[in-house]
């Protein structure tokens, strides 16, 4: 009998399994109608031609799946990224490729039953509905996933452009989305003069206050015009188009710039790595503590696939609109504190998957990173070489040595305990479960770039 996987036993109309290595959607009977109608409609199309839902192919439903409708074979993803992990324009470009999928389901007589931003994707760059079962037929009735919109998207991208762009990470707590009481309650008393945000937000919260289910089954039993929809559609688009959040100009979103030693160095470091990765060949990549993603782009440009981890938002953000403005494909930007990275969560720990178990890269980069885990966080050597060890056979690592002016950063504001943190300590640590293939010093500094494989 197929197994869902963790995220897929809501929807009793089908269901995410892993086969053979493949995953698949199981259409279940009760489905069949409104499949077909997607089908023949010219909706599934019309979205795929856009760039707006996952493809896939019908197979043969085999001895596995004898009860199913239809059995599907979506196009394959290496990894599923999280809201709580995307940057605020990723956010606000989910949400307005949910509305536009919303506005193509209704002209072609159908609907979309959820707003999940889980049900979105980055797909060589651009947002993606991943579930195909999200559609249903049009009716004259309210918008029944409005509520799931506003908790997913509208509310979160409101404090994070009004508050603080760090509170995405309550998505992390709240996996139904942000609760629109506790979005009111927190944000300034200024957002009520903006029209939409008054109605969608504070007035919607003040309307679930009161009514409670009353008002579910009061919406329930009116009658909605097409029309009525289509202009809740466009206001909610107007409301998330309106909101707006710039990365501040500090030290981080310049760091190449501002921060690092002057000279020569950024120029030869990429040369460095640029041979690394020439020679490792890596097809996927990871770059750990990427920054603004000057060294993801010599990845991608060398024929990888790279998702460009950074623990500050501001340099996500920076490095996601670079992305999108070039059109890289190659490139996902995502929001990662390497020290508190992604948990399981949701039912039994296993609606939402841990960093770790998403994906395997093979190849890790990690530069300008290692002080900041060792001097930053205190964490010694044993523990960081396990860490690099399970993540990917290679390795890019550079060692930043601890008279360094950004580990003296570092050290302004800690005693030095650090006794450890020596470049022979390191090379020591690393070899007990790595081979150091090649090492290169980094002109006009003290750091060293190497290149290790997993023993």
């Amino acid at each position: 009998m197929a197994q869902k996987i963790g995220a897929s036993f809501r929807d009793p109309n089908g269901f995410i399994t892993e086969h053979q290595g493949e995953f698949l959607r199981v259409v279940q009977p009760s489905y069949a109608a409104n499949y077909d109608l997607l089908l023949g409609s010219g909706l599934y199309d019309s979205l795929v031609k856009r760039g707006l839902l996952i493809p896939h192919e019908e197979i043969q439903r085999g001895t596995a799946f004898p009860d199913a409708y239809k059995l599907l074979k979506p196009q394959q993803l290496s990894f599923i990224s999280y809201p709580y992990e995307w940057c605020f324009s990723q956010l606000k470009d989910a949400a307005l490729a949910t509305l536009e999928i919303q506005k193509l389901a209704i002209a072609h007589g159908m609907n979309l039953k959820d707003a999940t931003a889980y049900n979105i994707q980055f797909v060589e760059g651009r947002p993606l509905l991943i579930d195909t079962l999200s559609f249903e037929k049009l009716e004259a009735k309210p918008w029944i996933a409005y509520g799931q919109f506003c908790r997913h998207f509208l509310a979160p991208l409101a404090l994070m452009s009004y508050r603080d762009v760090r509170l995405s990470q309550l998505l992390r707590v709240h996996l139904d989305g942000i609760p629109l009481e506790l979005a009111s309650k927190l944000l300034p008393t200024r957002s009520r003069l903006k029209l939409w945000l008054l109605i969608h937000l504070h007035l919607h919260s003040a309307s679930e206050r009161k009514l409670g289910d009353k008002r579910l089954d009061r919406s329930a039993q009116q009658k909605y015009s097409i029309k009525s929809l289509e202009g809740l559609i466009q206001s909610l688009g107007t409301a998330i188009e309106t909101l707006r959040w710039e990365p501040p100009k500090n030290v981080w979103g310049n760091y190449y710039e501002e921060t690092v030693t002057p000279g020569k160095y950024v120029g030869h470091k990429k040369e460095i790595v640029s041979q690394f990765l020439q020679s490792a060949k890596p097809a996927v990549v990871w770059d750990l503590g990427a920054n603004t993603g000057l060294f993801s782009r010599l990845a991608a440009e060398n024929g990888s696939s790279v998702l460009s981890f950074d623990g500050d938002p501001d340099c996500v953000e920076i490095n996601y609109l670079e992305a999108r403005k070039k059109n890289e494909k190659r490139i996902l930007p995502l929001l990662m504190d390497l020290v508190n990275p992604s948990p399981a969560l949701g039912w039994d720990n296993s609606e939402r998957m841990r960093w770790l178990e998403r994906h395997t890269p093979d190849l890790t980069i990690a530069l300008a990173l290692i002080h900041h885990l060792a001097i930053g966080n205190n964490l010694p050597w044993q523990q960081l070489v396990e860490f690099f060890h399970k993540i990917s056979p290679r390795l890019i690592i550079e060692f930043v040595p601890k008279n360094d002016p950004n580990a003296q950063k570092l050290l302004r504001v800690r005693e030095d305990i650090f006794t450890d943190y020596t470049r022979e300590k390191f090379e020591e640590a690393f070899s007990e479960r790595f081979e150091i293939e090649a090492a290169a010093a980094v002109e006009d500094s003290e750091r060293k770039v190497y290149l290790m494989r997993r023993l």
